[in-house]
């Protein structure tokens, strides 16, 4: 090894889902929304100011942060804008995960987690999540370093009830509590609700799945102004042109249009209802998804030959290769057409599959 290479950084990098290439293709690996983002958004693309992009975004996003507060009914020294809900995760590892004590996070969760915390040099635990995929509010009442956990949960699906969330910041009133919220227009209840009771509460949700901009990389956190002003803190420190003109000014748009927000939400939660019904006819289980994905496991077919023979036919569903995973496939709902195939396709390797 030479002298230099000692001194590189070597961490296990996020994987993230395959963004396949090619027309005649389903994809339902990577939980983007299957509709397009709200036509306002694209009316703003074509009025867009072209000589607008010689100059440097507004770095406190204000356009945005307004639009957020108001939409969400908080001030707007109580919201942080970033590119991407991975951004303001990172950002907020950063900001408030600094103790000696370790932060607790599920075992089964957002793998970017365990990423984050190895590259910072953050000490954690994952405790189990029971045998259902459930998370135990009570393996979080314990001295921590910060806790963090999404609701519903990722790859599972599955919804912590409000009371069970309020639990877990109860018994934590000495760390920073985070919640990521990336599926919670799917179904439930969000922990917005409980900002004004918990000062040290930090929700987050992204424009990535149910407000159709995955593209444009546009996430946000809300949670007291100590927090935020502390996030705003670290970002002003490494970056503080973090959002792009073109996403400032679409996430706006695709805020305001409420009426075309929930019609796409009412379509993919009708979708995947349905689906859970042909997934259960096939010999599929699956936790209850409360998000845009089924996480589902068949009697008898392993995950792994499900998943090569869905890739030979172009039709893209997530695998991961780990501990208490690996029997399970992560399908995002697609649109009626596309899920038609995908249930086609898997009633003819159900009917036919010899072990």
């Amino acid at each position: 090894m030479k002298t230099w290479e000692r001194n590189i950084r070597k961490v296990v990098p996020y994987v993230p889902g395959e963004q396949p290439k090619g027309e005649k293709l389903i994809k339902l690996n990577t939980n983007e929304n299957p509709y397009p983002p709200a036509p306002g958004v694209r009316q703003a693309l074509l009025e867009m100011d072209f000589e607008s992009l010689r100059k440097y975004p507004d770095p406190a996003a204000r356009a945005l942060v307004d639009c957020l507060a108001e939409y969400y009914g908080v001030g707007a020294d109580q919201v942080f804008v970033g590119v991407g809900s991975d951004d303001v995760l990172a950002t907020a590892f950063l900001t408030f995960f600094n103790s000696e004590k370790p932060v607790l996070f599920p075992d089964v969760t957002y793998s970017f987690y365990k990423v984050w915390a190895e590259l910072f040099g953050i000490p954690y635990e994952t405790p189990a999540l029971d045998k259902a995929f459930l998370i135990r509010p009570e393996d979080y009442f314990r001295e921590n370093g910060g806790v963090i956990f999404p609701n519903p949960n990722a790859p599972t699906g599955l919804f912590l009830d409000l009371s069970q969330v309020e639990e877990i910041v109860r018994h934590n009133p000495d760390g920073i509590v985070i919640v990521d919220e990336a599926y919670i227009d799917f179904g439930g209840e969000s922990a917005r609700k409980l900002l004004d009771r918990y000062e040290n509460l930090l929700v987050v949700q992204t424009f990535s799945k149910s407000r159709s901009l995955a593209g444009m990389r546009i996430g946000f956190a809300m949670g007291s102004p100590r927090l935020i002003q502390a996030m705003n803190d670290v970002k002003y420190s490494y970056n503080s042109y973090t959002m792009n003109l073109p996403s400032l000014a679409l996430g706006t748009e695709a805020v305001k249009d409420e009426a075309y927000f929930r019609e796409t939400l009412e379509k993919i939660v009708h979708t995947r209802e349905k689906a859970k019904k042909r997934f259960q006819e096939l010999g599929f289980t699956f936790p209850d998804s409360m998000a845009n994905f089924i996480f589902a496991s068949h009697e008898r077919i392993p995950a792994a030959e499900l998943f090569s023979a869905l890739q030979r036919e172009r039709i893209f569903v997530r695998y991961f290769d780990a501990p208490r995973l690996s029997n399970y496939l992560r399908i995002t709902i697609g649109r009626e057409e596309e899920m038609e195939a995908l249930f086609a396709f898997l009633e003819d390797q159900v009917s036919g599959w010899k072990p």
